[in-house]
């Protein structure tokens, strides 16, 4: 299983992967922190991310997410990361050291932790 961040999750749905993270995800289920579900509804509201959320395929692709509630030991998790970015981020990223779940993302910022676990 692999745990998403929200601009992965994006690009899967638009299909604007690049061959590796395309072959990661083609060989494990997916997962996103619930934060995910927010972020991109909060994104689409804005006018940031041009998906339609009511797209039948966006909704089935959405359907089959696992999806990580935001529990304590995340939220606890997140106040103890070696990096500091927006919260969601950091839920995000605690959210794959809590479940020890690998995380696709190419966020720098994430990719230098020492601490979470990344897709690979």
């Amino acid at each position: 299983m692999l745990n998403l961040d929200t601009q992965i999750l994006i690009y899967a749905v638009r299909g604007d992967l690049r061959p590796t993270e395309q072959r990661l995800l083609a060989q494990n289920r997916w997962s996103v922190s619930s934060i995910v579900l927010w972020e991109l509804a909060k994104l689409v509201q804005l006018g940031r991310v041009d998906i339609d959320l009511d797209d039948v395929e966006v909704t089935r692709i959405l359907s089959r997410l696992h999806r990580w509630p935001i529990d304590m030991r995340v939220a606890r998790a997140s106040t103890r990361l070696d990096f500091r970015s927006d919260p969601a981020d950091e839920l995000i990223a605690a959210t794959s050291v809590v479940h020890d779940v690998p995380l696709l993302t190419r966020d720098q910022v994430i990719l230098n932790s020492k601490m979470v676990p990344l897709a690979a």
